[in-house]
């Protein structure tokens, strides 16, 4: 081994030497120098013979050794493709168009706005602490794998587990309403020559499911292309941007100013403050999914730096572009009455261009870029359940876990995740309000990670307890950022629990907080009868911690 080292500051210069790495603080390991071999056979950890260390690859080895986890993903994602992989997910001014509808009745032109813009404001204190975790421990676990080493010691295996089956909830149910999303899409352009066509739900379903098929196809057989195609989609997800956005404001009549920014209008039932709280749970939905690509971290290269520096700049990127869209829309859109009476009111928006032929082909144009974020979800939501069946989390875990040595992918996780997602889509049989619950069920899921992640975190920081480096860090701001991300996660989880409109009947109801209880007490069950036995925490494995017998508590 060379007598110099190419190490980037972690948090204090490494000390080389002959035959091992040493990094001061808290990692401290040696890498035998084993040629031919990727793993020891002892406990699966790297060794040198296949891995380049003075490249972008040494952090990677350090944070998997210290995590205790076997390389098992090939590391395939570059900045830029894990840049597209998280940016085509969160697909902010395409859902500005297709999914605020709640906030026209909620506000008006003006309520919607200004929500908008408080809302992504407020959210970024919870991107940014997640980002800072995925930089302290970048694993596909994410947010149950955080709560397992930053809790108290005594809650870390309940409270790892609990957070393990929300987030997979959460990411379900993030899969299932971009598949709502595509088959309103679906119905939208099927409106533009056919306007009187009226869908039933058993069509929305099998829509549903032939969606689910086809992406099963990219994350399987075809994922080995998968990092080209989100650089790939990127691209589009620029250029659409751009696509769309000249034509409206060339074309359509243009509401004037007032409208768009000094009128509140409150037809939703709801007074204005609950309105306006309750209309940011949908723009949340726009902005979710800066966390996606943390669970590919094991599949990235230098996922220390890249995958929060991914996170931050996609974050911003989108908002903008979001913020840019959303004006457009409320200039372009028409009249509110015209919107609010609407089921589908991106429709109103293209046709506003006075072009049957150009409101199909921006629909085809804004179809092809939320199904690539599609792919983009099922990808992550089986990986985030493989790394929980991984540590024996779920119901029949050692077939979920399973990883296709030859593929180097989590097949069954895939199957899994798919099955999951065509039983949430049953939801349309039984209401009007399908998606919105969809909505809901899935911020409930994944807010609630975030909230206990942040807060064990911040817990630390106040009680002056030493956190894992972290080359991207809030530093002297972390308490603060944490603080208001933690707060903020619970006034959103409350508010998530509300219907969207009043006055509210059985078929109008929200049931995203009945199914998130379901789930939470089947967690329970499954607890008492498998986790409790087979259940083990990733803390038990981080470096330093299982020599200590930290987070071995028997409940």
């Amino acid at each position: 081994m060379a007598s110099s080292s190419s190490f980037r500051q972690r948090t204090q210069e490494p000390d080389v030497m002959a035959g091992s790495i040493e990094l001061k603080g808290p990692v401290n390991f040696t890498i035998s120098e084993t040629p031919g071999s990727k793993y020891s056979p002892e406990d699966g950890s790297p060794v040198l013979g296949d891995v380049e260390i003075f490249g972008d690859t040494e952090h990677d080895l350090c944070d998997m050794k210290r995590l205790g986890k076997k390389q098992e993903f090939k590391r395939n994602f570059t900045f830029w493709s894990a840049l597209g992989f998280v940016s085509v997910y969160m697909a902010t001014w395409e859902f500005v168009l297709v999914s605020l509808s709640v906030g026209f009745a909620n506000g008006g032109f003006t309520g919607l706005f200004w929500c908008f813009l408080t809302t992504v404001l407020c959210y970024s204190t919870i991107v940014a602490s997640l980002a800072e975790m995925a930089s302290m421990a970048p694993t596909s676990g994410g947010q149950y794998h955080w709560v397992s080493e930053f809790a108290p010691p005594e809650y870390q295996r309940i409270l790892s587990y609990a957070s393990g089956w929300m987030s997979t909830l959460g990411w379900l149910a993030s899969v299932a309403g971009s598949n709502f999303v595509l088959t309103t899409q679906i119905e939208a352009m099927v409106e533009i020559t056919r306007p009187n066509f009226v869908f039933e739900n058993w069509q929305y379903v099998l829509l549903m499911v032939a969606f689910v098929a086809i992406t099963i196809i990219f994350n399987t057989w075809g994922a080995k292309a998968l990092p080209a195609l989100e650089t790939t989609s990127l691209v589009g997800h620029l250029v659409g941007f751009f696509i769309v956005l000249i034509p409206l404001w060339a074309l359509c009549p243009k509401n004037n100013a007032s409208e768009v920014f000094g009128s509140f209008e409150w037809q939703g039932g709801w007074a204005p403050g609950p309105g306006y709280l309750v209309s940011q749970v949908t723009v949340m939905y726009c902005n979710l999914g800066s966390d996606s690509v943390v669970h590919i971290s094991e599949e990235v290269e230098d996922a220390s730096i890249t995958v929060p520096r991914c996170m931050w700049y996609s974050y911003i990127g989108n908002v903008l572009m979001g913020i840019i869209m959303l004006a457009t829309m409320l200039f372009c859109i028409g009249p509110l009455d015209d919107v609010i009476d609407s089921n589908v009111p991106y429709l109103l928006l293209f046709n506003n261009t006075g072009s049957t032929s150009l409101s199909v082909i921006l629909n085809v144009i804004l179809f092809v870029l939320i199904y690539a974020g599609n792919i983009t979800a099922l990808a992550t939501c089986a990986r985030e359940m493989w790394a929980f069946a991984r540590d024996r989390g779920l119901p029949f875990s050692n077939w979920i876990g399973k990883m296709n040595s030859h593929w180097n992918i989590p097949f069954h996780s895939v199957y899994a995740t798919s099955a999951a997602c065509i039983l949430l889509s049953f939801i349309n049989f039984g209401s009007t309000l399908a998606f919105n619950i969809v909505v809901s069920v899935s911020l409930l899921g994944l807010l609630s990670t975030y909230m206990i992640s942040i807060g064990c975190v911040l817990l630390k920081r106040i009680r002056g307890e030493p956190l894992p480096p972290a080359r991207w860090s809030l530093g002297r701001y972390g308490i603060l950022v944490n603080t208001f991300g933690f707060v903020y996660s619970g006034v959103i989880i409350v508010f998530s629990c509300f219907p969207s409109y009043l006055p509210v009947d059985a078929a109008s109801a929200n049931y995203g907080p009945l199914i998130w209880v379901a789930v939470m007490v089947i967690a329970v069950i499954v607890y008492v009868f498998h986790g409790k036995h087979h259940y083990t925490a990733p803390v038990q494995f981080v470096e330093g911690r299982k020599a200590a017998g930290v987070g071995f508590q028997s409940s």
